[in-house]
């Protein structure tokens, strides 16, 4: 059965970077006809999924991995992400402020945070230097049992966690609110795109044919299988990392309480975070480890995998130098036995010891149905691991592939896609209103929400 209706633009995936490119064309475009498939019962199942993430606002402070320049431009785009949450009245649902810091273990640690704090203070100006005594009153089981020295670079009264499943729910109830119409397809799966001979695009599902003038793919590593298909990112090959965590039986930290880097590593180090499914229940994680799926916690389509690794001499290669120094070697291996039951938090609690050493084993427990997957892009002509997100456009076509810490820069690429799509359909986008209400912060201060707190 073939729908006639022509949609202005039809979006793939429901996770919070498909729905805010559905928020954003709706209030801020003068499109009329929109329509976003997603393949399950509803909203951010998979990696937007609070149990899938950390629920981290990721804006560049305390993220040791992060260089200047990338914290500039990730500042801006988490910003978009905390003015929507502030502005929209989503505080406590959908967003929660907290405290949060940068823990330095170790004399050539601490000499390394101070530099960094001497860097990015003119970036990030709330950010503080808290010592040992500071610590002991804010953040008691960091030094409980602690033989080395420590310095925390934290901040106070921010944005810190977000429920990116409430936030994709928000995202859809603004663009219904609008006068648009918005036609969202819940439980349907997209198998196929092409383009017709009128130079619109055909979108085959499981159950029938849609037709748009613009396609917008946010499905992760299902948007290269999408895009590869359609004779686009061939360069591109996938490395499915996976994901997971461990919660303590009690809640050890207010805070988020994240550590210092291994430069030779390329994923994020072991942090600390209150969860906001847990009663703010302290969860430690994420492992960091390649798993033959692309989504952790659903049956696995061996073709779909083997497309997607797109395994060739170039990532082989990739692969090859990866496991070819002894620390990235070591890491994976270590990761690898902290998902055996039981025996894995016994190797996992090392990892926890630096933020609290007094920590033990039975302290811990497997965060079963937590964790997600992380599919990492390979580009295979330069043949090198891109830590970043991935993006492929061509002739009205947006293929998106956003690892970590895309759900934080879900309103800026939103806001890409959608300018893109303005251009290529000659449609008009709102820049005043945007700026307004999403790029300008338009409530409390700094120093209001921190006098706020002290009242509390």
């Amino acid at each position: 059965m073939l729908i006639n209706k022509l949609f202005d633009t039809a979006i793939v995936g429901g996770g919070v970077a498909g729905t805010s490119l559905l928020f954003t064309l709706a209030r801020y475009t003068d499109l009329k006809n929109i329509i976003l498939f997603e393949k399950y019962d509803e909203v951010s199942q998979l990696n937007s999924n609070p149990k899938a993430n950390s629920q981290t606002l990721h804006v560049g402070d305390i993220e040791s991995n992060y260089t200047f320049e990338k914290a500039k431009k990730v500042k801006r785009a988490s910003s978009m992400v905390s003015n929507y949450i502030q502005n929209f009245g989503e505080v406590d649902r959908c967003g929660f402020r907290g405290d949060k810091m940068l823990l330095a273990v170790g004399e050539e640690e601490i000499a390394q945070l101070k530099a960094r704090y001497e860097e990015f203070k003119e970036l990030y100006p709330y950010l503080e230097l808290w010592d040992e005594e500071f610590l002991r009153e804010f953040e008691p089981n960091l030094l409980k049992g602690r033989t080395e020295p420590i310095l925390a670079m934290g901040a106070r009264g921010q944005i810190t966690t977000v429920d990116y499943k409430s936030l994709s729910e928000s995202f859809v109830q603004e663009a219904l609110d609008t006068d648009k119409n918005i036609q969202m397809r819940y439980h349907e799966e997209v198998t196929k795109i092409e383009r017709d001979e009128d130079g619109n695009y055909k979108i085959t599902t499981d159950t029938t044919m849609f037709r748009a003038k613009s396609v917008v793919v946010n499905a992760g590593a299902y948007s290269l299988l999408f895009a590869q298909s359609m004779g686009y990112g061939k360069e591109y090959a996938i490395l499915p990392i996976g994901g997971s965590f461990f919660f303590t039986k009690e809640k050890f930290l207010d805070s988020k309480v994240y550590t210092m880097q291994n430069p030779k590593l390329p994923f994020a180090a072991v942090h600390a975070d209150p969860d906001c499914t847990k009663d703010w229940n302290t969860r430690f994680g994420p492992t960091a480890f390649a798993l033959p799926k692309l989504e952790r916690y659903h049956a696995l389509h061996l073709r779909d995998l083997v497309s997607a690794l797109n395994i060739d001499k170039s990532v082989t290669k990739v692969y090859m130098n990866l496991f070819r120094d002894k620390t990235i070697r070591r890491y994976i291996l270590k990761n690898f036995l902290e998902e055996v039951p039981h025996f894995g938090k016994e190797i996992f609690i090392r990892d926890a010891r630096k933020i609290l050493p007094s920590i033990s084993a039975d302290d811990l427990e497997f965060a079963e149905g937590y964790g997600g997957m992380r599919p990492q892009i390979i580009d295979k002509k330069k043949q090198e691991l891109l830590l970043g997100e991935a993006k492929i456009e061509e002739d009205g076509l947006i293929f998106n592939m956003t690892p970590s810490p895309g759900a934080t820069s879900s309103l800026s690429i939103a806001l890409q896609d959608a300018q893109s799509i303005c251009n290529v359909l000659g449609a008009t986008f709102d820049t005043f209103k945007h700026k307004s209400e999403i790029e300008l912060l338009q409530q409390t201060s700094n120093e209001e929400l921190l006098q706020e707190k002290k009242l509390a």
